[in-house]
C-alpha cells in the first residue's frame, strides 16, 4: 500500500482506528467501511439508556446498538417481538443523548418494516429524526432487500441482520442457522442480497464459524458476528450478558467480563442491612 492510499484509509479526524482513536466527532458509516479496507476488527455493544451508553462511549466503543433486545433485558418481555417503535425511539434518543463519539445504530422492531419499503422508510425516519440515530438495523436477507434499498436511497444507512433473526423466533426458534449445504447457500444469498441493496454492514447471528468466515471473505462490507466465530470483521454482545447482569443461563458464545449481578446484589444487601441496623445514615450523611 502506498503512503497516499494508506492516508485515504485513515478516519478523517486524524485517529488511526475505530477503537482507541483520538477523534471526538461522531463515527460514521464511512469510517466503518474504511476499517474493513484496513482489515481492522472492532467491537460493538448494545445499550438502552443514556448512562450505560455514556460509559461505553467513554471506553471507546465505536458502535453502539440500541437493540430490540431491550425487550428481554430491560422491558420484561419474553422475546423481542412485543417491542414497539415508540419504545425503540425513546430508548434510542436516550442513548444518543448519552454519547459523543459512538455511531448509534437503532433497531427497527418487529412489525415496523415487514409490510414493505414505504412502512420501513416511515419507521426508520422516526429513529433518525426523532431519536437522532446514525443508522438503523433490520432483520432479513433477500426478503428485506427492497426495504434496505429504499432506506439507503433515501439517505438512511442500514445495518442488516441475517442468520438467527430473533424477531422470527416463533417461526425458526433459537437455533444455529446455515447448517447443511442448502441452508449455507441461502445464507450466502442473503448476505449478497443485503450488500447489493446497499447495507453498510451485516450482523451474522448463530452461524457456523466456517460459514461466517466465508461470508466475511466474499463481502466487501463488514460482518458483525454474534455466535459466529472469530473471523468476522467485528463482534457484538448484549451488554447485560457481557457484564454478567443477566440472570440464569447465558448463550455459549457469551464471554462474561464482570459479574455485575453479584456486585449489585451485594451492594443492595449491604444497604438494607445498614438501614435495618441503624448504621445508615450517619451524621456525615445528614443535612442540617
Amino acid at each position: 500500500m502506498t503512503q497516499l492510499s494508506a492516508a485515504r484509509t485513515q478516519p478523517s479526524d486524524g485517529s488511526k482506528a475505530l477503537y482507541g482513536g483520538k477523534g471526538t466527532r461522531r463515527i460514521t458509516v464511512r469510517d466503518i467501511t474504511l476499517a474493513k479496507e484496513r482489515g481492522e476488527k472492532w467491537p460493538m455493544l448494545t445499550a438502552y439508556d443514556a448512562m450505560t451508553a455514556s460509559v461505553f462511549d467513554e471506553a471507546g466503543i465505536p458502535v453502539i446498538l440500541v437493540g430490540d433486545s431491550a425487550g428481554n433485558c430491560h422491558l420484561g418481555y419474553d422475546t423481542t417481538v412485543p417491542v414497539t417503535l415508540d419504545e425503540m425511539t425513546m430508548l434510542s434518543a436516550a442513548v444518543v443523548r448519552g454519547t459523543r463519539r459512538s455511531l448509534i445504530v437503532a433497531d427497527l422492531p418487529f412489525g415496523s418494516y415487514q409490510e414493505g419499503p414505504v412502512q420501513a422508510l416511515r419507521s426508520a425516519t422516526r429513529l433518525v429524526k426523532e431519536a437522532g440515530a446514525g443508522a438503523v438495523k433490520l432483520e432479513g436477507g433477500e426478503r428485506s432487500h427492497e426495504q434496505i434499498r429504499l432506506l439507503v436511497e433515501s439517505g438512511i444507512p442500514v445495518m442488516a441482520h441475517i442468520g438467527l433473526t430473533p424477531q422470527s423466533v416463533n417461526a425458526m426458534g433459537y437455533r444455529v442457522q446455515g447448517r447443511g449445504e442448502e441452508a449455507a447457500q441461502q445464507l450466502l444469498r442473503d448476505a449478497k442480497s443485503v450488500q447489493d441493496a446497499g447495507a453498510f454492514a451485516v450482523v451474522l447471528e448463530l452461524v457456523p464459524a466456517e460459514l461466517a468466515a466465508e461470508v466475511t471473505r466474499v463481502l466487501h462490507i463488514p460482518t458483525v458476528g454474534i455466535g459466529a466465530g472469530p473471523e468476522t470483521d467485528a463482534q457484538v454482545l448484549v451488554w447485560t450478558d457481557m457484564l454478567g447482569l443477566t440472570g440464569g443461563r447465558v448463550p455459549k458464545f457469551v464471554k462474561q467480563y464482570a459479574d455485575l449481578r453479584q456486585i449489585m446484589g451485594d451492594a443492595a444487601r449491604s444497604f438494607a442491612e445498614d438501614v435495618v441496623g441503624g448504621a445508615f445514615p450517619q451524621e456525615e450523611h445528614s443535612v442540617h
